[in-house]
This record gives C-alpha cells, structure tokens and sequence, in this order.
C-alpha cells in the first residue's frame, strides 16, 4: 500500500484523472452487478411460471424447459459469484427453521448436525508482562461443513485470556476460512465442486438433496461457493498447466460444448480443450497431469496460443489447426512434431467393415491388429526396449501394411468410403509411423480421449455452459480434479486439503499444493 502511494502523480490534475477513472470503472462493476441480477431475477419468474403450467401431455417438454432455465439460472449465479466481494452476505447459510428472523449476526447452523470443536489455546503468559493468565470469556465462531457421508458443524473455540498482573487481554487468531468471513468449510466446498464436475450433478440438484438431510443451501448460495472457489484455484491449475509444458511430449485433443448465446436464448458451440502430460506407458517417472482450455470457438488460433511455450512430440487428430504447429516458419525449424493416432485410422476401417463386411477393410483391421499387439507387449517397459520391439516386429509389418493399403486403392473405386479411409492413413503415414523412432512415443492418442470422456459425461447432465465464463471456470476445476484422479487421488479428499491451505498458501510455492506434492490429508476426528 505504501509503495502504491507514493508512486502516485503530486499535480491535482493527474489525480482528479485517476480518481475519474476508478469511479467509471467501479460504476462499470456495478451496473454489471446490476444487470445480472435483473436476468436472475426474469429467469426465477420464468422458472416459477412454467412450473404452475407442469400438467398434461405437455408436462414433459415444460419439464425440459425448467432444466434448461435452472442451468443458465446457475450458471448467471456463479459468475455474480465470483463477481462479487467475498465479504458479502451471499457466502452465509441462510436459516433453516420455517419462519426464523434474523435478528443481527449470523443465522445459526442446523441445530441437529453434529459438532465438533476445535480450540484454538492462546499463550500460555502474557506477551506484555510475562504474568499468569485466566479466562474471562470465548469466541465461537461455527463452519458448515462436509465429511463423506455426513454434515457436521465445526466449531472454532477461542478463548479470551486476560493477564492478572497487567490485564493485557489475548487470543489466539481465527484461522483463515476459504471464504471471507463465509461460514462453508473445506470439505463441504469440495463436495459441491466434486458433485458437480465429477458427478455431474447440477447444483439446483444438489440444493435438493441436501435439504433431505435439513440443510437448506439454496442454489444461489452453492452458485456463489463454486464462482468464488474457481478463482482462488485458478493459480493452482496454472501450475498444473506449466508441469504440462514442459514435457517434451503431450496429448491433445478437444470436444463440442454447447454454450448459452447471450441475449438469443439459443446456444453456440464452443469447445474444451485437453492436454495431457502421461509417461507412464514408457515407464516415465514424471507425474502424469492434464489441463483444459475453453475457447468460444473452434478456430486453430486457439491450440497455438495454448501451446506457444511447448516444444517437443505433439499427439492429436487430423485437425487442420494444428497444422502450423509443425511448420518451419521464416527459415526458423518447427519445434513441435506431429506424431498421428493408429487408433482413428482403425476406426474409420472399423466403422466400413461393420456397414459393408469388406474383406478389404477385415484385412486391413487384422494388419492393424498386429501392431497393437507388439504395443500391449511393451506397454510399461522402457523407451529403449519398446522402441527395440518396434524396429524388430513392427517395421515389417508397417511395410506390408503401406504395400497392401497401395495396391487396395488401385483396385476400388476413389469415390468410396473405403479409399477415404486409405487416404487418410497415407496422407499422414510419416507422422502415422513416428513412433517408431522414439520409445517414449504412443501408437494412438486414446490417453486424451479418456481425459475427454468425463466432459462428456458431464454434458449430458448439465446440457451446456451458461457463458463462455463458465466455460472457463468448468476448465480449471475440471484441470484440478481429473489431475487428481490420474495421481490416483481421491478429488474430494484433495480439494478439501487444498481448499483448506490455500488461502494462507504463499503464491510463488503454489506447487507444493499439486496432487504428487502435497501430502495426504490426515484423517477427519469423530464429531463429539
């Protein structure tokens, strides 16, 4: 603060001009404020008047209709969420008894949920005189939060000692919540992310589930929670993201997800994007992770922005965008190289065989076949050996494989879904068969497709993104979570770590706080 003063301009103009421009920016903040709250407020009035009209034969597609207006109501909560100060009134716990006024303060926390205390002992003399100290009153201050399978409340005790000698008053701190001044703890914060990005269950679900268990949390509350935890993550999946990069091998890949237009009621297309970062199948020792990108389109722009810093193997489709990536540019050498995945060339052949019975396409499937089976042999080993197996058994078959493909499209028509199949695997043969060379290298990128899977999954729970911020955001907790799965941690079990130090947690050593660095969570005490 004191260095922020003193660089600032002496001359009264200069200042005026500075103050003009906070206050423009500021008004900018809140008239956003103020315009998400008019579209929440429009959404839970359309939400409420389809609901009255839920009967007869139509039910069905009202009952689509309420879904779709619950997400997008979600998504507009979260990002006032995020929006907002973190000392304002929505990370509360609204009251649960029927008809209970809130007199000042904090509404209390369901009185059936077990509780925990936790003190928090000051000194043992006084700071000031050295004299004994004797307790003259306590703090409480109570947090809702979550173990697996159960509620509980934990309550901070702080004792509040006095001095007898120079009645110098002391207590201990109140430790730091994930939210300021916000009563949801660390593992209830992470159950919420957790249902929704790794068990894809909406929040407006989640809301009702929770209050068969009398805990009333409204979906505006949870939308808030999530918005907030998104941004206090976000330097974490950073780090992730630069653990990818430097690798000297990735896996890409990227999915549609339907994303709200804003202002048309109609949705657009916009898409995630996954890099992973896994040396186990060449015994690597390096920790394998994978982060996900959201762009509003699908435009090639896109994945060599993401992967301006990397150099080294790249894995992935036949996407044209990626296509600059190997080139040479201005005399200078490609640093990315493109290695091509056996397994969509297989499939194309598959998918002909299934709808024509070619015999052509069986045998090429029977060839391809051959090569699988030298990589299942290897699959573990070093890059040295798998790469001796290849130059030993799958040389040869590769080669018979490229004549067999040649003379196959010499004898069927050009126009046939058959000869597009061949033509897509020669096109490509030189990065088809890279692997060859470099043990560390995949015949198939299926390991980024596996990162996909759990997107699509998601999607077909919660439909689309309400904005292209919420795309972003899904990106980051979708970076944290599916890293903690292929560390073969437990999501929830790391968020709640992770949520519950990182507030305290110094920046520049965020990456003592990844899945392969930070130690296991000691186990939860009973509640009393």
């Amino acid at each position: 603060m004191l260095e922020a003063v003193s660089s600032l301009p002496d001359d009264v103009d200069s200042l005026r001009q500075i103050i003009a421009g906070l206050t423009g920016e500021l008004a900018a903040a809140k008239a956003g404020l103020v315009t998400k709250s008019l579209e929440i407020e429009t959404l839970k009035v359309q939400i409420a008047r389809l609901r009255r009209q839920q009967f007869g034969r139509s039910s069905e597609k009202l009952d689509r209709q309420i879904e779709q207006l619950e997400l997008v109501l979600e998504d507009l909560e979260v990002s006032a969420g995020a929006d907002r100060p973190a000392s304002e009134a929505s990370a509360e716990i609204p009251a649960t008894e029927p008809g209970q006024r809130r007199h000042g303060g904090r509404r209390p926390l369901p009185a059936h949920l077990p509780r925990r205390e936790v003190v928090h002992a000051g000194t043992c003399a006084c700071p000031a005189c050295g004299g004994v100290l004797r307790q003259v009153g306590e703090d409480v201050t109570e947090i809702l939060d979550y173990v697996p399978g159960r509620f509980e409340v934990v309550r901070h005790v702080r004792p509040a000692l006095s001095c007898r000698t120079c009645e110098t008053m002391v207590q201990a701190p109140m430790p730091s919540l994930p939210i300021e001044r916000g009563q949801p703890g660390p593992g209830l914060l992470a159950h919420v992310l957790v249902c929704k990005f790794c068990d894809h269950l909406p929040l407006y679900r989640q809301s009702g589930i929770y209050a068969r268990d009398g805990v009333e949390l409204d979906r505006a509350t949870l939308a808030d929670w999530v918005g907030k935890m998104a941004a206090l993550l976000k330097p974490l999946a950073g780090a992730v993201e630069r653990h990818i990069l430097a690798a000297d091998k990735l896996h890409a890949d990227d999915t549609p997800v339907p994303v709200l237009a804003p202002g048309t009621g109609k949705t657009k297309t916009g898409r995630l994007w996954v890099y992973l970062r896994d040396e186990r199948p060449h015994g690597g020792s390096e920790p394998p992770a994978v982060f996900y990108r959201y762009s509003a389109d699908r435009k090639g722009e896109h994945p060599r922005r993401h992967l301006a810093q990397f150099s080294g193997f790249l894995q992935a489709d036949g996407y044209a965008g990626f296509g600059p990536l190997y080139e040479d540019r201005d005399g200078i050498p490609a640093t990315v190289s493109e290695v091509a995945c056996w397994a969509h060339v297989r499939r194309k052949f598959h998918d002909i065989h299934l709808a024509t019975a070619s015999p052509l396409a069986a045998q090429a499937l029977e060839r391809i076949g051959g090569l699988f089976e030298i990589e299942r042999q290897v699959n573990g080993q070093s890059p040295e050996v798998r790469k001796q197996a290849r130059h030993d058994h799958a040389q040869s078959q590769l080669d018979d494989l490229a004549v067999f493909l040649d003379a196959a499209l010499a004898k069927i028509s050009g126009k046939s879904e058959l000869a597009a199949a061949i033509r897509y695997a020669r096109s490509r043969w030189v990065a088809l068969i890279r692997y060859l060379d470099d043990g560390r290298l995949e015949m198939t990128n299926n390991a980024a497709e596996r990162a996909i899977r759990p997107l699509t999954l998601g999607r077909k729970n919660w439909l689309f993104a309400g904005s292209d911020a919420g795309g972003d955001r899904a990106a980051v907790l979708y970076t944290l979570i599916e890293t903690a799965k292929l560390n073969g941690r437990d999501p929830e079990a790391y968020l709640r770590d992770v949520i519950g130090r990182i507030a305290d947690h110094p920046i520049n050593r965020i990456a003592d706080l990844l899945p392969w660095n930070i130690a296991a969570p000691a186990s939860i005490p009973a509640a009393a």
